[in-house]
């Protein structure tokens, strides 16, 4: 039976949720967007009449296809060419979904994004439905297939390769802003001294060029080599105009509700570089320049308004 506009409706309205979920467990935008559109496509071909609680129903018929893709995208990942890091969000974007809690601003962060890639499918979804968007045991069990204490036994472990993973305790918005501006003095200022002294010493520093953009296949590990490899990054080449196409501007905003430094070049995102910043200093540099995953970057960039960059790069 063809769906009715009231059952449309019922799906447009947990849609937000859904493509929150489904980016948390999948880390990719464009990948989020294509598992909630073959939700609906499952929802269109169900018998709706007999659904009594939607929004359960689509997060159990959701979550299974983010596991099945989940278990697809880690043979993907082996081919892929040098580091794999998570698709960024800029500030506002809508899939981010609710940021009200500690839990769930942490839950899509960039660095607990990247961490979660350590879990295995099931430990990712548990994680995600508890901490995000406060599923009862009750519920992910029924989700998954598991018993509730299997689910709670599933929580402890992926919370425990979180913890283990992460940094020191983070520090408030205003010297979060200050370290970052003082960061870009530094990285462009053309010396290693200033760097080092602002990053942690065991920071790292990675790239994700998807074998598209020049990106180094191992990261950077350590204070002096990470501050090496920032100030080369920042120091004007002819070589690296031709490459880029231009020379981009460089803007501070956030991403995945942490610091971040954006290059711009004619209005196109060409580069998310994601900031970890501890009581310490830079804990680590994450850089997403994939073209192939920053186009909602840039639709959301263009949808906003901006100051004058702070410098124009190379």
């Amino acid at each position: 039976m063809p769906l009715t506009m009231k059952d449309v409706d019922r799906f447009e309205a947990e849609r937000p949720r859904l493509e929150a979920i489904a980016y948390r467990l999948l880390g990719s935008a464009s990948e989020a967007e294509d598992a909630v559109q073959e939700t609906f496509l499952r929802w269109q071909a169900a018998d709706v009449e007999h659904v009594e609680v939607p929004g359960a129903w689509l997060t159990k018929v959701l979550t299974n296809l983010c596991l099945n893709q989940l278990t697809s995208a880690r043979a993907r990942r082996e081919t892929y060419v040098g580091q794999w890091l998570p698709e960024p969000l800029l500030g506002g974007d809508p899939m981010l979904g609710p940021a009200d809690t500690a839990e769930q601003r942490e839950s899509v962060s960039y660095a607990v994004l990247t961490l979660m890639e350590r879990l295995t499918p099931n430990e990712r979804a548990v994680y995600v439905l508890r901490e995000a968007f406060d599923y009862p045991h009750r519920e992910i069990a029924e989700i998954l297939g598991v018993t509730e204490a299997a689910s709670q036994q599933i929580l402890h472990r992926a919370k425990k390769h979180i913890t283990d993973g992460k940094t020191r305790t983070e520090i408030d918005e205003a010297a979060t802003r200050r370290i970052v501006e003082e960061f870009l003095a530094a990285a462009t200022s053309g010396r290693t001294e200033p760097l080092v002294r602002l990053l942690t010493v065991d920071v790292t520093s990675v790239g994700d060029g998807g074998g598209k953009v020049p990106a180094r296949t191992k990261p950077f590990e350590g204070a002096l080599a990470v501050a090496k490899f920032l100030r080369g990054l920042f120091k004007p080449a002819r070589s690296k105009r031709a490459l880029a196409g231009g020379s981009p501007g460089i803007h501070v905003t956030t991403a995945n509700g942490g610091p971040a430094v954006v290059a711009v070049l004619d209005g196109r995102v060409i580069g998310v570089m994601c900031l970890e910043i501890t009581a310490e200093g830079v804990a680590a540099v994450r850089s997403q320049v994939n073209p192939d995953k920053l186009g909602r970057a840039t639709e959301a960039w263009a949808a906003t308004e901006h100051g004058e960059p702070l410098f124009h790069a190379f």
